[in-house]
C-alpha cells in the first residue's frame, strides 16, 4: 500500500509521537506566518517568554487586517508589528501588500515545506502541496520560539476529483458543494487531500480557494499534489526553483475516500447565517441586493477580479448596488491595472479597495442593515461584515458580478454559454518591495517594542485550583462561531492587543451584560453545544473571557483551534460524557468540580450540579501535556524562560 500526500508530509515532519488518528504528534515547521490581529499580542507573549529570536528558517508578519486606520490605534499597532518583526528576526509585510494568505503563495510559499499561520485560513498554502496549519497565537509564538507545533493526528479524508467544470462554475462553488454535503464540522478531526484526474484542469488560484475554506468544513488543513501546474506557477513568479513534485503513492489508502464530479457541480450560494447553509444559486434568484462583493481571502486571484471585470465591461451596475472590489495582493493589483481590468471595473461603477482583508472581518465595507449583500469572502456569521442585521450571502465572482450588473440574485448561467478565459497572464509583474527583510541579529537586539497604550503586558494567571465552584453564566447553541465569542470590525479589533479592554466585548452578540457579570463574579463557567467555538483562530476569543474569570467551558465538542486556545490560556475544556446533560443545564446553576486535578490526570470525572444536587459525568481528551498547561495556569508559565538576563517575569 502507498502513502497518501498528506502522510508523506506529516512523516516528514514529524517530531515525536505516532501519527496514528487521534494521537497527539508533534510537527516541525519550515515557515511561520503571524497577522496584525494577532501579532501585536505574539509580540507580547515572546516578550514574556524571553524570546530573543525566532527559531524558523522563515518567518513574516503581515499587516492586513487592521487596515482602516480612523483613528490612531491601527497605525499604533503596525508600529507594534513591525517592531517585532524587527526585534525577533521576521519579514515584514507592509500595509497595503496585501493579505497573508495571498501574498504567501506568491512571495514565500514552497512545496513541501510545514507553514505555521497565526490565521484559521493558513491552510490556503495546502494549493501548492504545503502542510499548512492555522493555530492561535500563543500556538505560533511557542514555535516561533523553537517549539513544535502539537496537534492531534487527523484523519486522513482523500476526495478524488473528476470531471472538469463546466462554464460559469469555479472554485467556490466545488467549496460550497463539500459545504453543502458535509456541513460545517463535516471535516472535524479531518485532513482533506484532493486527488485525481480533475485536479489537473483546477489552477493554483482555484485550489487556494478550495483549500482555504477547508476551514469552514472543519478540516485540520487541505493538501493537493505538486505537479506541473505548480510548477508553471512558480516559474512564473521567479521562483521555479523552490518547485519540487509531489504526489500521493501508487495506491495510496486513506481513511476516508470521496468522490465529487466537478461537471455537477452548480452555482451556489450559501445563506445565513452559516457557510454550510447552501443552496442553488437559482433557487433564489431575482431577490434584491444591495452590495456586490468580490475579492478577499476566499477570491484573492487575479482571475476572480479579471472575471468581474470582463462580466460588468462597457456596462454599469446597477444604481441601487453598492460594487466593491477587494483585492487581495498589490501584485495581483498592478498586473489587473497592466491589462486595463481595473479600470473596467471602475467604470462600471465599482469602488476599489485597498489590498488587505477589509470588509471579510467587518473591517470597513459594511452592507446596510436587512439588505442581501453577495460576498465572495469566506464566512457569513451573524454580524460578522460590521453590520448587526446584516443578510450576507457567500458566492462565486461570476454570481456578484452579474448580480451586481441586474441588482438582483442572478444565474451568471444566463449570462451566455461560455465563460471568458481570464487566466494569469505569463508576462507577469512581480514586486517584493513592500516587503522589508528581517535585521541582522546585531542590530535586532537593540530595537525595543514600539508599545502604545492598547498594548500592555499580559496578565498573569493563577494556575487550576483542585476544587471548583462556578456559576455557569453563559448557556448557548450548536456552532457558536468565535466572532460570536469575541467580534471583530472597528470597535472591537483595534484592542485585540489590550487584555485590559479586550474583555469588554466578550460575547457581545450573546449576552450584552456578560462582560459586567463577569467581572464581579470572578471565576465562572460557560456551556456549549456542537462545534463551540467554529470559525477564526483568534485566541483573543479564549483571552478575553479568561482575563474575566472563565475557567471551566463545558460543551458537547468544539472545533479543533478553538479548543486549543482555551488549554493555551488555562481554561479546562471538557465535554459531556453522557445524553441529557446538556439539555438540563442552564444559566444561573452552579457547578462543583471536587477534584479537578485528577480529572485532568485520568481524562473523565463527575460534576456535581448544586441547584438539584445531581451529578454528571464529564470527561476530556486533552494529552498530558495539554493536561499540563491547563494545571498550570496556561502556556506561557509552562514554557517562559527565566535564566538571568532573558526577558522578564511574568
Amino acid at each position: 500500500m502507498g502513502r497518501s500526500l498528506a502522510r508523506q508530509l506529516i512523516e516528514s515532519h514529524l517530531v515525536s509521537g505516532d501519527p496514528i488518528a487521534g494521537a497527539e504528534i508533534a510537527l516541525s515547521a519550515d515557515q511561520v506566518f503571524i497577522d496584525d490581529s494577532v501579532g501585536p499580542l505574539i509580540a507580547l507573549e515572546l516578550e514574556a517568554m524571553g524570546v530573543d529570536r525566532v527559531q524558523v528558517d522563515l518567518a513574516v508578519g503581515y499587516v492586513d487586517h487592521l487596515l482602516l486606520q480612523a483613528d490612531e490605534r491601527n497605525p499604533a499597532d503596525h508600529l507594534m508589528m513591525r517592531s517585532a518583526c524587527e526585534r525577533y528576526g521576521l519579514w515584514f509585510s507592509r500595509a497595503g501588500n496585501g493579505i497573508c494568505h495571498a501574498v504567501h503563495q506568491q512571495s514565500f510559499g514552497r512545496p513541501g515545506a510545514c507553514l505555521v499561520g497565526s490565521d484559521s485560513h493558513t491552510c490556503a498554502a495546502g494549493a501548492l502541496g504545503m502542510l499548512a496549519i492555522g493555530s492561535g497565537g500563543l500556538a505560533v509564538a511557542l514555535v516561533l520560539a523553537g517549539e513544535p507545533l502539537y496537534v492531534t493526528m487527523p484523519e486522513i479524508w482523500g476526495v478524488r476529483l473528476v470531471g472538469e467544470l463546466r462554464p460559469w462554475v469555479s472554485a467556490k462553488d466545488v467549496i460550497l458543494e463539500m459545504l453543502r454535503r458535509h456541513g460545517t464540522d463535516g471535516a472535524s478531526g479531518r485532513l482533506i487531500e484532493y486527488h485525481g484526474p480533475g485536479v489537473a484542469g483546477l489552477s493554483i488560484w482555484d485550489r487556494h480557494v478550495i483549500a482555504h475554506m477547508g476551514a469552514e468544513l472543519g478540516a485540520t488543513t487541505s493538501v493537493f499534489a505538486s505537479d506541473d501546474e505548480v510548477r508553471r506557477y512558480l516559474d512564473r513568479q521567479g521562483r521555479g526553483g523552490d518547485w519540487q513534485a509531489l504526489a500521493a503513492e501508487e495506491g495510496a489508502t486513506y481513511d476516508h475516500s470521496g468522490e465529487l464530479d466537478l461537471a455537477s457541480v452548480e452555482p451556489l450560494v450559501a445563506l445565513p447565517p452559516s457557510p454550510g447553509n447552501v443552496v442553488p444559486v437559482a433557487e433564489v434568484a431575482g431577490a434584491e441586493i444591495h452590495q456586490a462583493y468580490i475579492g478577499s481571502s476566499a477570491n484573492p486571484s487575479y482571475r476572480d477580479l479579471a472575471m468581474a471585470a470582463h462580466i460588468v465591461g462597457g456596462q454599469a451596475a446597477h444604481d441601487r448596488v453598492s460594487f466593491d472590489i477587494n483585492p487581495a495582493s498589490r501584485e495581483a493589483l498592478a498586473n489587473l491595472a497592466r491589462d486595463g481590468h481595473i479600470a473596467a471595473l471602475v467604470a462600471a461603477g465599482a469602488r476599489l479597495h485597498q489590498a488587505g482583508c477589509n470588509g471579510c472581518p467587518g473591517m470597513g465595507q459594511a452592507p446596510a442593515p436587512g439588505r442581501i449583500s453577495l460576498r465572495t469572502v469566506p464566512r457569513n456569521f451573524p454580524g460578522r461584515s460590521g453590520t448587526a442585521d446584516d443578510q450576507v450571502y457567500l458566492v462565486s465572482p461570476e454570481t456578484a458580478a452579474a448580480s451586481a450588473l441586474s441588482g438582483v440574485i442572478t444565474d451568471p448561467r444566463t449570462l451566455g454559454p461560455a465563460t471568458p478565459n481570464v487566466d494569469e497572464p505569463d508576462e507577469w509583474l512581480t514586486n517584493h518591495d513592500l516587503l522589508v527583510p528581517p535585521l541582522p541579529v546585531e542590530e535586532a537586539g537593540r530595537v525595543r517594542l514600539a508599545k502604545g497604550p492598547n498594548h500592555p503586558s499580559l496578565p498573569r494567571f493563577e494556575p487550576l485550583p483542585d476544587r471548583l465552584t462556578v456559576p455557569v453564566l453563559l448557556k448557548m447553541g450548536d456552532d457558536t462561531s468565535t466572532d460570536e465569542i469575541l467580534p471583530a470590525g472597528p470597535r472591537a479589533m483595534p484592542l485585540w492587543s489590550n487584555v485590559e479592554r479586550m474583555g469588554d466585548f466578550a460575547f457581545e452578540g450573546v449576552d450584552p451584560g456578560y462582560p459586567d457579570r463577569a467581572r464581579a463574579q470572578g471565576d465562572h463557567a460557560v456551556i456549549g453545544g456542537r462545534n463551540y467555538g467554529q470559525g477564526s483562530s483568534r485566541e483573543q476569543a479564549a483571552l478575553a473571557p479568561r482575563s474575566l474569570g472563565l475557567r471551566v467551558v463545558i460543551a458537547v465538542d468544539y472545533a479543533r483551534i478553538h479548543r486549543e486556545n482555551l488549554v493555551l490560556f488555562g481554561v479546562l475544556p471538557l465535554t459531556f460524557a453522557g445524553p441529557g446533560h446538556y439539555e438540563a443545564l442552564e444559566a444561573g446553576h452552579v457547578l462543583v468540580i471536587e477534584d479537578a486535578h485528577g480529572l485532568l490526570s485520568v481524562g473523565s470525572g463527575s460534576v456535581l450540579e448544586t441547584t438539584t444536587g445531581r451529578r454528571f459525568a464529564v470527561r476530556h481528551d486533552l494529552s498530558a501535556r495539554q493536561a499540563n498547561i491547563v494545571r498550570q495556569g496556561g502556556a506561557i508559565n509552562t514554557a517562559r524562560r527565566t535564566a538571568p538576563g532573558r526577558g522578564r517575569e511574568y
